[in-house]
């Protein structure tokens, strides 16, 4: 009977460990200060955009230059002092670019600036334009309408800072010509799924449905979206488009990770990235140089402490995010296969640009226990003009295969407001990133990867399925 009663006790008191609230040490909240001054004075995420946007410039996925842009990430995390780097294989469909043009034919003959959406078979459609304002505007249309002619979506995204309304222009850019084709179009142009208003009109991936027969898929910028929409208004209007692109092969690129060791619990991790590839119509500095520059950076100034942190700072350069996060379904996939959800200890990802970050949160299946970490790490942040918002927020894109298997993840919510002004653009430059703004990025990040690196508890992550809340 006393055997009994001491094994009780003994399982009463692993449960009351168990269920003690996460929480960091006075320690480590202080030192997490100081890191975040010094990395508001630092330079080093400036520096590596800068680097990757000229010496690699554009990186679509599976081309010359994402072998390049590889060999670039393993160069420079070693040059930062990370200890460990490595790859992980990720293998993909290879989508190739070469070139595209389209025009107004008769009376009102005149060139359009537009772009292939990835994916997109080549070809050449010529016909009458049908504009629908909408996705369920097409969608309603009856069946065969579209017979011989050019399906034309024009649905005007809005700006905000939370990029909310992407969900809608993306949609119209991926199931858009999957309808068009159920109506009989023989071609389907959009509005560009951006808020800008120059002629640099904005790619990305769309998909097909299973059983259609692609047709050629363009994007219009929104000055020559508009001047279609006001040709149309005066009547039957014709347009020829020309691409040459498609599907070649399979390619295999590499997930780059760099790593530096925690000095007590090294095989947990603390992870923190962007994805390497961008398209190919810019030099990739917002989308998402700028998210391989803040977690380098961050990575880095970590790194440089006298003492390491207590868990390991895995930041990874994910691969082939842009054409369906290829990359991070490889990252979580490995890790599933490995046992090694638990060891995920939180996960976050910046790719929303270079924009000030103004929110926090974090999450998971069970997300109660480390209320009052978040709640600590919220409080360093704040002095960076960043809010605690409990029960807000979500996994970014390469993230979110890794929660959706039961890896906690944290939201640091970027200013978005200009960021559909330069998405998947010609636009899309180093020029465009301000200095000041992605040292504040690199600052947060630091304190986030460190506090969470120093917690005492968990932060929720479990080998499961579950369906994490959208960024």
């Amino acid at each position: 009977m006393r055997r009994l009663t001491f094994a009780i006790a003994a399982v009463l008191a692993c449960a009351s460990v168990q269920a003690a609230p996460t929480r960091i040490p006075e320690q480590a909240l202080a030192r997490a200060a100081e890191l975040r001054e010094q990395a508001l004075a630092d330079d080093t995420g400036w520096k590596v955009v800068e680097s990757l946007t000229t010496e690699v410039g554009p990186r679509l996925a599976g081309s010359e230059a994402d072998a390049r842009a590889v060999e670039w990430a393993k160069a420079k995390f070693r040059a930062l002092g990370f200890d460990r780097v490595w790859t992980e294989p990720v293998t993909f469909p290879k989508w190739e670019r070469r070139s595209e043009q389209a025009q107004v034919l008769g009376a009102h003959a005149q060139p359009l600036a537009i772009t292939a959406l990835g994916g997109s078979p080549a070809g050449t459609a010529e016909g009458e334009v049908v504009r629908f304002e909408s996705l369920d505007a097409l969608k309603a249309a009856p069946a065969g309408s579209l017979a011989g002619k050019i399906a034309f979506i024009d649905y005007q995204m809005t700006r905000s800072r939370s990029g909310e309304d992407y969900g809608i222009g993306g949609t119209v850019r991926s199931r858009g010509p999957s309808e068009a084709i159920r109506k009989g179009a023989l071609g389907y142009i959009m509005r560009s799924a951006g808020t800008d208003s120059h002629r640099v009109p904005h790619t990305g991936i769309t998909r097909f449905d299973e059983g259609l027969t692609p047709v050629p898929s363009a994007a219009l910028s929104v000055p020559d979206a508009e001047q279609l929409a006001r040709l149309v208004a005066r009547g039957p209007t014709r347009i020829r488009m020309t691409l040459d692109c498609g599907w070649d092969g399979s390619y295999t690129s590499q997930n780059v990770i760099g790593e530096i060791t925690g000095r007590e619990l090294p095989k947990e991790v603390v992870v923190i990235g962007g994805h390497l590839d961008s398209w190919d119509l810019g030099t990739g500095a917002v989308d998402d140089g700028a998210g391989i520059g803040i977690t380098m950076a961050a990575g880095h100034l970590i790194g440089q402490l006298r003492q390491a942190p207590r868990r390991s700072i895995r930041v990874i350069a994910f691969a082939n995010e842009e054409q369906g996060l290829h990359g991070g379904f490889a990252y979580a996939a490995a890790r599933v296969k490995a046992r090694e959800i638990p060891l995920q200890h939180i996960a976050a990802e910046s790719d929303f640009g270079a924009g000030r970050i103004y929110a926090f949160n974090t999450g998971s299946g069970n997300p109660a226990g480390s209320r009052e970490a978040t709640a600590q790490i919220a409080r360093i942040l704040a002095p960076l003009g960043i809010e605690y918002r409990p029960d807000q927020g979500g996994p970014g894109p390469d993230v979110g295969p890794l929660a959706a298997k039961g890896g906690a993840w944290a939201w640091l919510a970027q200013d978005g407001t200009d960021y559909f002004d330069l998405h998947h653009t010609a636009d899309d430059t180093l020029d465009k990133i301000d200095p000041k703004a992605l040292a504040q990025n690199v600052a947060a990040y630091t304190v986030f990867a460190y506090l969470a690196a120093e917690s005492e508890g968990s932060f929720g992550s479990e080998a499961r399925d579950v369906v994490p809340p959208k960024e």
